[in-house]
C-alpha cells in the first residue's frame, strides 16, 4: 500500500485526496495546507483519521508518507518537489510541472539520480476520449494527420500568479503532444491582457510540426460561453471532440479532400469526400482515479508513463517558448 501525503487542499486538492484515498494500492495518510481553518473545517470533517499540518517539512519527512502529491501554485512546485525528492519520496505534481525549463530539468535529473518517480497531473490523458482518439490514430483510422485545432475558453477563472497560457494551455499541449506523437519545431503565440495586468487573459498558440502538421490552441478567460472542443484532421477521416457533450463526445467524419493527379495539383482540381459520421464508444471511468492507480504502479513497478517528469518537462519547454513568442508579439520561437 502506497501511503500518500498531499500538500495543498484548495481548489484541486480535495479531488486528489479523494482519488488517491480510493484508488487501488494507495491510501492518503497526511494532508498539509497553509490554512489551519481549512484543515480543521474541511479535511478533518471529511477524513477524521488523517494527520494534518501547516508545516510542509513535517509531512515530507514523516515516516508514514511514501510519496508526495504537490497541489500548490506553480511558483512553489520546484522548492517543494526538490525537498520531497531529497527526502527519498516520489512525487505527483499538479500542472504545470514547474515555472521554468531549468527547474523542470533539475527535478528530472534529481529523480533519476535517486531512482525516484515523477508524475505530472495531466489528467486529460487518462480520459476515455483522449485514449480513444489515440487509438483511432494508432490503428490508422484517421490516416496521416494534417492538423490539431483546440479551443478551451470560459468566463474565468482568473489566476493571480499565471496568465491564461500557463493556466489552461498545459491541458491542450499535453493532449497535443500525446496524440501527435512528434515534437514541435517552433511556436508562434499572440495574446493580450485587458485589466492593467501583465498577465494575458486571451491567447492563440500555433505549433509547427514536421511533415507539415500544424496545431492551434485558443485559450481564453473572457468568453461568454464555455467551449471545450478539439478538431483533428487526417488524410482518411476527421473528428470532432466536444468534451462538454454528455454522450457522443467524439464524432468521426468520413470527410476530406483528394487531389489524385499532378495536373489536379496545379489546376486546383480537388475531389471532396463526404461520407458517414459515427460516434465511437468512450469509456466513462474517472480519469483522475485511473491516473492515481497508474502512479502507484509507476512508483512500485516502473515502466512507461505517458505523463512522467520527462513529459512534464516537454510541456514546460513548449509553454516557455510560447511565453517568449508572446513577449515578442508573435515572433517565431524554435523549440
Amino acid at each position: 500500500m502506497l501511503k500518500m501525503g498531499v500538500i495543498g487542499y484548495g481548489y484541486w486538492g480535495p479531488n486528489i485526496v479523494r482519488n488517491f484515498n480510493t484508488a487501488n494500492g494507495s491510501q492518503v495518510t497526511f494532508v498539509c495546507d497553509m490554512n489551519a481553518q481549512t484543515l480543521k473545517n474541511k479535511v478533518k470533517k471529511a477524513y477524521p483519521g488523517l494527520k494534518t499540518t501547516t508545516d510542509i517539512d513535517e509531512l515530507i519527512n514523516d515516516a508514514d508518507v511514501d510519496a508526495v502529491a504537490i497541489v500548490t501554485p506553480v511558483f512553489t512546485h520546484f522548492e517543494i518537489a526538490q525537498k520531497a525528492l531529497n527526502a527519498g519520496k516520489s512525487i505527483f505534481v499538479e500542472k504545470p510541472f514547474t515555472y521554468t525549463v531549468d527547474e523542470a530539468e533539475k527535478l528530472v535529473n534529481l529523480a533519476e539520480k535517486k531512482n525516484l518517480k515523477i508524475m505530472v497531473d495531466h489528467t486529460f490523458l487518462y480520459t476515455g476520449a483522449v485514449r480513444k482518439i489515440r487509438q483511432l490514430i494508432d490503428d490508422g483510422t484517421l490516416g496521416d494527420l494534417y492538423y490539431f485545432d483546440s479551443m478551451r475558453v470560459n468566463l474565468g477563472l482568473f489566476q493571480h500568479d499565471v496568465n491564461v497560457v500557463w493556466d489552461l494551455a498545459p491541458h491542450d499541449i499535453a493532449i497535443m503532444d500525446y496524440i501527435i506523437g512528434e515534437k514541435p519545431q517552433a511556436v508562434v503565440a499572440t495574446g493580450a491582457g485587458h485589466f492593467g495586468r501583465d498577465l494575458e487573459d486571451i491567447a492563440y498558440l500555433t505549433f509547427y510540426y514536421p511533415k507539415n502538421v500544424i496545431a492551434h490552441i485558443n485559450v481564453n478567460w473572457l468568453s461568454p460561453v464555455k467551449v471545450r472542443t478539439t478538431l483533428i484532421g487526417g488524410e482518411k477521416k476527421m473528428l470532432v471532440w466536444n468534451d462538454l457533450e454528455p454522450d457522443e463526445k467524439i464524432k468521426v467524419y468520413d470527410k476530406g479532400v483528394q487531389v489524385k493527379t499532378k495536373e489536379g495539383k496545379y489546376n486546383l482540381l480537388v475531389n471532396y469526400r463526404s461520407g458517414d459520421m459515427w460516434a465511437p464508444k468512450v469509456e466513462a471511468t474517472e480519469a483522475l482515479k485511473l491516473m492515481a492507480e497508474k502512479f502507484v504502479d509507476y512508483v512500485e513497478n516502473g515502466g512507461e508513463c505517458i505523463n512522467s517528469g520527462v513529459q512534464g518537462l516537454a510541456n514546460v519547454r513548449m509553454l516557455e517558448a510560447a511565453s517568449k513568442s508572446l513577449a515578442n508579439k508573435g515572433k517565431v520561437i524554435s523549440i
